[in-house]
């Protein structure tokens, strides 16, 4: 409640016209008898501190005549105070509390104030300095405080951006840490599997396991590379001026792709012959690369259809396959995280297109890409 208390009280419009209200209140007690020019200046010096924030030179302009002709106290201070507050310039704060210190001194009318060197002048000249001089300390004292906050707020999304900085540095280390570890542990196991495949197509007679073997080998060389590439990049990663990484995948490897999965597929790769761009691709190889494996686990010997069509200018990628000829061996199964179809979702969403899933009604699923060219 007090905090709510507190904002209602300190709102902008309250604090705007607060001073308006006090200086229209001093012009009546004080003017409230005199000619109607004199109440006309002191009306315009009050109206004239409405514009005290954005035109503070121009408001101390306007509040002198009313304050030249009428004793009035509360506009004038607003005005000098505004000057130093808002308008940046020691000189201007000063040259503006000296000018209604001297205004003040040498009041209408001017035969009332003879330049006598006594006591009641002297008193008189240093209450003239104390009401210029005090506004004008006060606002450079609240735009010292304004300008301290503003550098404070600097320093602290300063500290904030090292504070990234380091997290990165940290959050690099701990990624180039873990690649090496990735490459030790899934090279070595890897690399078994490729010797025990180049070893068994070396030592039987029997064409289809020869085939199988060498299909194990390719495949086992091809996750190496991968892999190097993978190890590559999250060594690299905020790091410029390192090697080059190597091709990333296209539509163009897809034969291929589709050939050493070793299923049975039947695909339409009807592109046009357009270029399309390399986001768009990578993704579309992603796409098709991560359904193949999936049928791989999931549904062994199913029937796989690939298709690749245009529709405008948005690239189709539709991976559908039938049921399992077989079960599964669960005992064997292939580990997954179960994060494959998610990324896949995620990078078309971040090129703008979109990504459908799900079963079909023959007892087989489904996984369609739509990803629109760039700058669509």
């Amino acid at each position: 409640m007090r905090a709510d208390v507190r904002a209602r009280l300190t709102a902008p419009w309250l604090m705007l016209l607060l001073p308006v209200l006090l200086a229209a209140l001093d012009a009546v007690l004080v003017a409230k008898d005199s000619p109607w020019w004199e109440l006309a200046l002191s009306g315009l010096a009050t109206v004239a501190l409405l514009l005290r924030r954005r035109l503070p030179l121009l408001t101390l302009l306007l509040v002198l005549p009313g304050t030249f002709v009428n004793f009035i106290w509360i506009a004038p201070i607003s005005a000098v105070y505004s000057v130093a507050a808002y308008r940046p310039g020691l000189r201007t704060t000063t040259l503006c509390a000296s000018v209604f210190a001297l205004v003040e001194f040498f009041h209408w009318p001017l035969e009332d104030h003879p330049l006598a060197f006594d006591r009641d002048n002297a008193l008189y000249a240093i209450q003239c300095v104390m009401l210029g001089a005090a506004p004008a300390a006060i606002g450079l004292l609240a735009r010292t405080r304004t300008e301290l906050a503003a550098r404070l707020d600097e320093l602290t999304e300063g500290r904030h951006r090292e504070n990234r900085l380091l997290a990165d540095r940290v959050l690099s280390t701990e990624r180039a840490r873990l690649a090496r570890e990735m490459h030790d542990v899934v090279s070595h196991q890897v690399s078994l599997i490729s010797i025990q495949a180049g070893a068994l197509q070396v030592s039987t007679a029997d064409p289809a396991a020869q085939a199988t073997a060498r299909t194990i080998r390719e495949l086992s060389v091809r996750t190496l590379e991968e892999l190097r590439q993978m190890v590559g990049v999250l060594r690299a990663a905020g790091v410029r001026g390192t090697e080059p990484l190597a091709p990333q995948p296209r539509l163009a490897d897809l034969p291929r792709l589709i050939d050493r999965s070793g299923l049975a597929v039947s695909c339409s790769l009807a592109t046009e012959d357009r270029p399309w761009p390399e986001a768009v691709e990578r993704a579309a190889f992603r796409t098709v690369q991560e359904a193949l494996t999936n049928i791989t686990k999931h549904a062994p010997g199913a029937a796989v259809e690939v298709r690749l069509s245009t529709r405008g200018t948005r690239l189709q990628v539709e991976v559908r396959n039938g049921p399992p000829t077989w079960a599964a061996d669960t005992t064997q199964a292939l580990p997954g995280g179960g994060h494959g179809l998610v990324g896949l979702r995620e990078r078309a969403v971040l090129l703008g297109g979109s990504l459908f899933t799900g079963p079909t009604p023959e007892g087989g699923f489904v996984v369609r890409a739509e990803l629109p060219a760039a700058g669509e």
